[in-house]
């Protein structure tokens, strides 16, 4: 209550998420009515609309269900064809108070189909809709690349404006245009685009879904190649983040989790001598397992990953962070060493970014000099 009473202070719409189900706890809706005044009223229309619901389902709901039939008197009601608790829309005053559910497709859905066309009707003229671009990038940190980009950005961007949002696999760069129309919007952000394409085409990767693996799979697909991966310390995230997405059984054939020494041995044929010479967290064993596990699965490209993931397995000379990374392509074979820093979830994500990233630029490459 106290939240949405500051906020009405300050703002003419106040949106509101979760709370609106069955359970004792939800109790979003019982809270803004007691703040407004307002009489929770049942409504026959989402009550029949429930009991038809629950009906095709082969069950009988119960009180609680049918208490998200009550809604705030004087709401305007906000049909949700995902779910079974309804939007509310609130008036109060200069404020509108909206009342969403919490399951993401749900609020969607209700602002997609009905809410999004009220608000345009309330707020006509005063709404320029924000259009955006994401340029993907991994490899490089944040603070480098926030420095490169203002090197090149000089003086007032207009109604442009560009936001960095770092995670574990990388850095997004997000454009956003303010303008009402669509065609100056798609003409400014192209044109940033442009000036930024110098800086971050290094590091950058094309996917709708702003995942790597989807990027590879694609790479993998155009240039008829297929991939097979050998894990260590990432236990499978690689093999996982590859077949996350769909299609991926063209390209992928599969995998091998070589924990232990002696299932790089017989799995992938890795040396005995160099595992005694070198240790299993080395460049020659990471280029072994990339190649073995090619060899052994028929694929035209390998990966492989051996590390300290940590929290304990580190040593003065390899401490926990240490990565080797290798890809091979055919009869060609590299690898990275990789210092990591973070727990045991942040190295193993780094770890299998790097590794995905890697053989998408190798293949990129190729694909260049042909």
């Amino acid at each position: 209550q106290e939240a949405v009473s500051a906020a009405m202070e300050v703002a003419e719409l106040v949106l509101v998420s979760g709370g609106l189900g069955p359970t004792p706890d939800d109790l979003t809706k019982e809270a803004v009515s007691s703040l407004l005044g307002l009489e929770l009223r049942l409504d026959k229309k989402v009550l029949r609309k429930l009991e038809e619901l629950f009906k095709s389902r082969g069950y009988t709901g119960s009180p609680n269900n049918f208490s998200q039939a009550e809604v705030p008197e004087g709401a305007t009601v906000l049909p949700n064809n995902r779910g079974t608790a309804p939007g509310l829309l609130l008036e109060e005053g200069s404020s509108l108070v909206v009342l969403l559910p919490g399951v993401p497709q749900e609020l969607r859905g209700i602002f997609q189909e009905d809410l999004q066309l009220l608000l345009n009707q309330r707020f006509k003229g005063r709404a320029e809709p924000v259009h955006h671009r994401m340029i993907h990038t991994t490899g490089i940190p944040e603070s480098r690349l926030s420095e490169l980009v203002s090197q090149h950005l000089t003086g007032d961007m207009g109604p442009v404006t560009l936001a960095f949002l770092p995670d574990l696999r990388g850095v997004d760069l997000r454009l956003s245009a303010r303008c009402t129309s669509a065609k100056e919007a798609k003409e400014r952000l192209a044109k940033l685009e442009e000036t930024l394409e110098p800086i971050t085409a290094k590091w950058r990767f094309e996917a709708s879904g702003g995942d790597i693996a989807e990027a590879l799979n694609r790479t993998l697909f155009e240039g008829g190649y297929t991939v097979a991966v050998a894990e260590s310390c990432t236990g499978g995230l690689v093999s996982q983040r590859i077949t996350d997405h769909p299609g991926s059984s063209d390209v992928f054939l599969g995998g091998v989790i070589a924990y232990q020494d002696e299932v790089k041995f017989s799995q992938l044929g890795v040396s005995r001598l160099a595992v005694a010479k070198h240790g299993e967290v080395s460049e020659v064993v990471a280029c072994q397992m990339a190649i073995g596990v090619a060899d052994r699965l028929g694929a035209s490209t390998g990966i492989a990953i051996t590390g300290v993931a940590g929290p304990g397995g580190g040593t003065s000379e390899k401490p926990v962070g240490t990565v080797w990374v290798a890809v091979s392509i055919k009869e060609t074979v590299e690898a990275r060493l990789l210092r990591l820093v973070g727990d045991r979830h942040a190295i193993r994500e780094r770890a299998a970014q790097y590794a995905l990233a890697l053989l998408y630029r190798r293949l990129i490459d190729v694909r260049s000099k042909a």
